[in-house]
């Protein structure tokens, strides 16, 4: 398998993740995104939506950072990572939706402004990631993973940005649920760092 990404993405960070933690070999390939390499038609021609991550499995092409989570469990057979039966199965999609709405538009887009120089507003931003983490520092209640009694995908979906928060100036101080489930997170077999960037709280 090669995997298309960048170090500093945490979409392609989760992918990496879950490829890492399921012991799967494979190949990275960089993909500048200061010279815009991922709008260039050799990319594009992977992927037509320009972004990152992107799979080639042997020629098979997935992109969208959940869809790869979803098609390494589903090759590989690990419904212990993505539960086939109802409840659980029902359980990980919801957080899967979490992390391509709220996590995306909430700490993912606070991050892009300290790391990224994105023209985007910190005083609207900054709030809706508060929103999000407060749901899930609720979730978290009395349980050690967001969506079953096991860690799953919706787990590794989850962690990149959250992990990352401060750097785009959220305080994760107030969550000690979520800074649990990190710590959780990160002393799973296999598991392979986010790259840190010296900005935000975390500066």
């Amino acid at each position: 398998m090669k995997l298309y990404y960048h170090p500093l993405s945490g979409h392609s960070h989760r992918a990496r993740l879950f490829l890492s933690l399921l012991g799967v070999k494979h190949e990275l390939v960089f993909v500048d995104l200061s010279v815009k390499a991922h709008k260039q038609p050799e990319f594009l021609a992977l992927n037509p939506f320009g972004q990152l991550p992107v799979l080639d499995d042997d020629g098979i092409i997935v992109s969208d950072s959940n869809a790869i989570l979803v098609y390494i469990a589903k090759k590989l057979g690990r419904t212990d990572w993505l539960p086939e039966d109802p409840i659980g199965g029902a359980a990980v999609q919801r957080w899967l939706s979490v992390a391509a709405g709220q996590i995306a538009y909430g700490p993912a887009m606070a991050r892009l402004i300290t790391v990224f120089n994105a023209p985007f507003r910190s005083e609207e931003i900054i709030p809706r990631a508060h929103a999000i983490l407060m749901l899930i520092e609720a979730a978290l209640d009395g349980r050690e993973w967001i969506a079953t009694d096991k860690p799953t995908i919706a787990d590794v979906a989850l962690y990149s940005y959250v992990a990352r928060a401060p750097e785009g100036d959220v305080d994760l101080a107030p969550y000690p649920r979520i800074l649990g489930w990190l710590t959780r997170v990160e002393a799973l077999p296999g598991f392979v760092e986010f790259q840190k960037t010296p900005v935000g709280l975390a500066a």
